[in-house]
């Protein structure tokens, strides 16, 4: 890589690249790892980019992945922009200006959003700080919604994780360019970006991609084909076209869009129903992930990085007024809670015990979300395996009135970017640098060391806890409209 001057130039194997310096580190933005999934690929398997001649430029991030816009309640408090065009399948990388020869440690970021939405281009996933701190780091855009986990007869299933493994394979063959090193990457995702680490973990394509691995609020799952396959039917209905991929290929994109976001509204990941979700599948993922890194038939030398927000259930819950209405049924949401999760009155007991106080609403919540992330997170992070497993729980409460320690909390800590507006969405006001700076460091000394410097968990005791409540009824007044306190907070940002 040339990096004289605010126009870095680095060299891959489909042509030059020019970057922009940011500050002390240089951005490689949009940058194709395999070719734009339109026409006879929309539905395929990812192919290889295009070779192009001269220079191309790498100033911008590229297109974003098809997808509809969260409902408002959640917008007000999840930066996600749209980047039109066609060329989605695209990577940025940031660097502290190294060359080829340096061999730096390597984070690769998949994105969350329940598989329907997100990008790389969230802001609060800037990588600036990890080069800062001598990581190069990579994240990636992959399918979503119907494009990326539709369950068709003819075509592949799980085409967003085909695209996550084709960006780690361009970053074995590229990344050496930009000063990384190949043989130290580390995978890290959040919510559905961990389900798809969970994945890689157990994906016989992605095995010797990676060495290291974090999950954060999300654990390896695969779904039944019946919860997965009536989403398709559903579209195929309102669309009044077969549930082929042929059929889907001729429908005009915002049409495709429009009949995802209809049949989005009867889908919820605490609540269940069918979704766009990942599947067994003998190419791609031909068992139950989690059985297999338990079983220590994968990812048996990969370190882990685990853990969980402390109330990940208040995102889905308090902006929806669905923690009121828990808390108004009382005794009896707290029963179907503990018959949907599988949990027995002694559990519940258990867990009131744990937590004193707590309200009905916080007790579903929990008991779901045990259910969806802890309890699989610790099965995973207690199997037998040869390499250690660290757990950890964020505890810090945003400023935001009813949010508590909740899902996605803790990225603007990891990326150390709360000093981006739209950390300040989540956070609220005046978040704890000193957070960050720790959490931060511990991130990046996992993906150099392989420990983030703490003792690896032995399947008992306490995970290794980041902050905790630290200002008077944080995280009550579940009624607070935690989106209008954003808005007091900062000015988003405008984007394309």
């Amino acid at each position: 890589m040339s990096a004289a001057g605010a126009r870095p130039r680095a060299t891959t194997r489909h042509g030059v690249v020019e970057g922009r310096a940011e500050g002390r580190v240089f951005a490689f933005k949009g940058v194709p790892f395999a070719a734009a999934p339109v026409g006879a690929l929309r539905f395929a398997a990812p192919a290889p980019p295009d070779a192009w001649d001269g220079v191309r430029d790498a100033g911008a991030y590229g297109p974003t992945a098809p997808k509809v816009p969260y409902p408002q309640r959640f917008a007000a408090l999840l930066a996600d922009p749209d980047v039109p065009g066609d060329d989605c399948l695209n990577l940025n990388v940031w660097t502290p200006g190294a060359g080829p020869g340096d061999r730096l440690p390597v984070m690769v970021w998949f994105h969350g959003g329940a598989l329907t939405r997100g990008s790389a281009a969230v802001p609060v996933y800037d990588g600036s700080a990890f080069a800062r701190d001598g990581v190069v780091l990579v994240s990636a855009n992959y399918r979503l919604g119907v494009l990326g986990y539709g369950l068709f007869p003819d075509a592949p299933a799980n085409r967003g994780l085909l695209d996550q493994i084709a960006a780690l394979e361009w970053v074995r063959d590229n990344i050496a360019a930009f000063g990384g090193d190949p043989d130290r990457v580390t995978v890290f995702g959040e919510s559905a970006g961990a389900i798809s680490v969970g994945a890689l973990l157990a994906a016989p394509r992605a095995e010797g991609l990676f060495a290291r691995a974090v999950l954060q609020s999300g654990a390896p799952e695969v779904y039944p084909r019946d919860r997965v396959r009536p989403m398709v039917r559903r579209m195929a209905s309102l669309l009044k076209v077969p549930a082929t991929a042929a059929a889907f290929t001729a429908v005009e994109p915002d049409a495709l869009l429009a009949a995802q976001a209809a049949v989005l509204r009867r889908s919820g990941p605490l609540l269940g129903g069918p979704a766009f979700l990942l599947v067994t599948d003998p190419d791609s993922l031909p068992e139950a992930p989690l059985d297999v890194v338990a079983d220590g038939r994968a990812a048996r030398k990969i370190p882990l990085l685990v853990g969980w927000t402390a109330q990940e259930h208040r995102l889905w819950l308090a902006p929806s007024g669905a923690m009121r209405l828990f808390d108004q049924l009382g005794p009896l949401a707290v029963a179907l809670a503990r018959h949907r999760s599988g949990k027995d009155r002694l559990a519940v007991r258990e867990l009131r015990e744990d937590l004193p106080g707590v309200s009905p609403a916080d007790l579903v919540g929990r008991l779901l979300t045990d259910q969806l992330l802890r309890d699989p997170l610790r099965r995973l992070a207690g199997a037998r395996r040869e390499a250690p497993s660290y757990l950890y729980e964020f505890a810090w409460p945003s400023g935001l009135p009813g949010l508590g320690a909740c899902h996605a909390l803790e990225l603007g800590f990891v990326f150390d970017t709360l000093a981006v507006p739209e950390s300040t969405w989540l956070a609220g006001p005046d978040a704890p640098q000193a957070l960050a700076d720790e959490m931060h460091a511990a991130w990046v000394r996992f993906a150099v060391t392989g420990s983030p410097g703490w003792e690896p968990w032995d399947g008992n005791g306490p995970p290794k806890t980041f902050g905790g409540p630290e200002r008077e009824g944080a995280g009550e007044g579940a009624e607070g409209d935690a989106g209008e306190v954003r808005r007091e907070a900062a000015t988003p940002l405008v984007l394309p």
